[in-house]
């Protein structure tokens, strides 16, 4: 071989090595692979073993093979919410800082009398993503099998039963005292710093009822640590559909749900808006995302960024009637 020749066929084969590095990105400028390697926050404003928490952990590697990035999953619980929100909220709008909120986000500011920021103008939403359900559950100590019979002791034993929640102004505090308020019945509300230690507390038999998310007491339920009076859906679960309605058992007007929520720091360029949405969808039809979320019960049904943002304002104005009339007072 001759020498040119030669010298050609070294450097056509340095070349090609180095585009076959250059695509492992080993040769890309630091701050470039920096930026590959940059986790996504996902700030959950509630506490582990929640209902949100158990949702978003099951889409948790969903959601980093759609970004290209890993993804890291912060409990920030506190003040219903208010916590956790305000971290994201004074975020930078980089598409790197997300959280996921539930009806909690629009009742707080129903409940306490300062919020220090905005709850519709001071995020960027991203999408709903849809619903989970509600249920009615008390201590299996507790005499009652069904509505009728926790209805009666309420009434014959009027502030003698405690019932607790996630915290002051959550939709499981609402939810509870919504039902209390259908009963006709006073109970006592007990506070607690998140679902974690409210379950706790409820098979500890500690307080008697509560309310709480499927995903969350599913596996409770299942073993007998606490029992199921009924379900706030308008029809039974298919995850759960020995759980009967609280409609069918005379409760007509109890209907309440749950359902969560993508957000992002205000200012989100338009152009990282329809990405994230794109990422929520991808997460979502994912088929593992897919059946854990049948199999805790969740609907799944992703909005638009423009729905997401006129849903917040007609919740909003929703739970502040029902924090009127079930006289919430505030915090």
């Amino acid at each position: 071989m001759s020498q040119p020749l030669r010298h050609r066929f070294d450097r056509r084969t340095v070349l090609l090595q180095l585009g076959a590095l250059a695509g492992t990105g080993l040769l890309l400028p630091r701050a470039v692979r920096a930026q590959g390697d940059r986790p996504v926050r996902f700030i959950l404003p509630v506490a582990t073993a929640s209902g949100v928490d158990t949702i978003v952990r099951a889409a948790q590697g969903a959601f980093g093979k759609a970004l290209g990035h890993p993804v890291v999953v912060e409990n920030q619980p506190g003040a219903g919410g208010i916590v956790g929100t305000s971290t994201l909220v004074k975020s930078a709008p980089d598409g790197y800082t997300l959280g996921v909120v539930s009806n909690n986000h629009v009742i707080y500011p129903s409940v306490y009398k300062s919020v220090p920021f905005d709850p519709i103008n001071d995020i960027t939403p991203i999408a709903i993503v849809g619903t989970t359900p509600i249920i009615v559950l008390v201590n299996p100590r507790v005499p009652a099998n069904n509505a009728k019979e926790l209805v009666a002791l309420l009434k014959t034993k009027p502030g003698q039963l405690n019932y607790a929640s996630s915290g002051n102004g959550t939709i499981l505090h609402l939810a509870a005292e919504m039902f209390v308020d259908e009963a006709g019945g006073k109970a006592n509300h007990i506070p607690y710093k998140g679902v974690g230690p409210m379950v706790t507390d409820l098979i500890g038999g500690q307080v008697d009822f509560g309310t709480a998310a499927l995903p969350s007491v599913q596996a409770y339920l299942k073993s007998g640590a606490l029992r199921a009076i009924g379900v706030g859906s308008a029809a039974r679960v298919s995850a759960a559909p020995e759980i009967p309605t609280l409609v069918e058992q005379g409760m007509p007007n109890y209907l309440v749900e749950g359902w969560f929520a993508v957000i992002a720091p205000k200012g989100l360029p338009a152009a990282e808006v329809k990405r994230l949405h794109d990422v929520v969808v991808s997460a979502f039809a994912a088929p593992e995302v897919r059946e854990a979320m049948a199999k805790q019960g969740n609907s799944i049904n992703v909005s638009t960024p423009e729905f997401a943002g006129e849903f917040f304002r007609s919740e909003m104005a929703k739970y502040a009637r029902l924090v009127k009339k079930a006289g919430l007072a505030l915090q």
